[in-house]
């Protein structure tokens, strides 16, 4: 089998608030068995896979962590690149700049409604400031690319903007992580509900219909990257 699927059955049964062992007993095996499943310990056969995949009412893609999304709706290429690192000198097609466009564009609006919700002014502020010094940095990079760019453009010297910008963008990092762990910092308020911020993969869905597609693409193409970036680290340092 492989890793996702234990992560992703063990992920599903938690969200469904279900005990091990009452899965255990629906599915018909021992709680021992099913523990194993859950680790990674042991692998199960087709007829498992399946069972599982009705009984969580998601796909066996799914499952096997082949798509982001439980009804296992797959995009076709034209939407959707194969990218396996093998092709980062290969210019990316139209279809494919539109895709990331969409996928960044509604993960973010997924994020600003999700963060919304838990009704702090600390959080939306530092969110907003995060993600736009962020997209000012990289502006400025592929700016100043062109030495004929004129610098008078921006009133912060090129010499000192970003390292002043990664400066307040680790603040606002650090601001993020107390307000949403409940603490106030320096007259600031934070999330005092923590149940506003309960997400799952079926809330996601029921309450973000239109961004969820795009974030759980975001995180699974996000995942896969980290894993060969770290991958091909190991490999190096060997």
């Amino acid at each position: 089998m492989n890793s996702d699927f234990a992560r992703i059955i063990t992920l599903q049964r938690k969200e469904r608030h279900i005990s091990q062992k009452q899965a255990a007993t629906d599915l018909g095996i021992s709680q021992a068995l099913l523990s194993h499943y859950e680790k990674g310990i042991r692998e199960c056969g087709l007829n498992f896979l399946v069972k599982i995949a009705d009984y969580y009412n998601v796909s066996c893609d799914y499952l096997l962590g082949r798509t982001p999304e439980p009804e296992g709706k797959t995009i076709t290429i034209e939407d959707i690149p194969d990218d396996d690192g093998n092709n980062s000198m290969k210019m990316p097609s139209p279809e494919i700049i539109n895709f990331n466009r969409r996928i960044v564009n509604n993960s973010i609006s997924l994020l600003f409604s999700l963060a919304q919700k838990a009704n702090s002014i600390t959080l939306i502020k530092e969110v907003s400031s995060y993600l736009m010094l962020s997209v000012y940095k990289l502006f400025r990079i592929v700016y100043n690319a062109n030495p004929h760019n004129d610098q008078k453009l921006f009133r912060i010297p090129k010499v000192i903007a970003n390292d002043s910008a990664n400066a307040i963008v680790s603040m606002s990092e650090a601001n993020i992580k107390a307000a949403s762990s409940g603490i106030a910092l320096d007259g600031n308020d934070c999330v005092d509900n923590f149940d506003t911020l309960y997400v799952t993969t079926a809330t996601l869905q029921k309450d973000y219909a239109q961004y969820s597609s795009s974030l759980l693409n975001l995180i699974k193409r996000s995942e896969e990257s980290i894993s060969r970036t770290r991958a091909k680290y190991r490999s190096d340092i060997k």
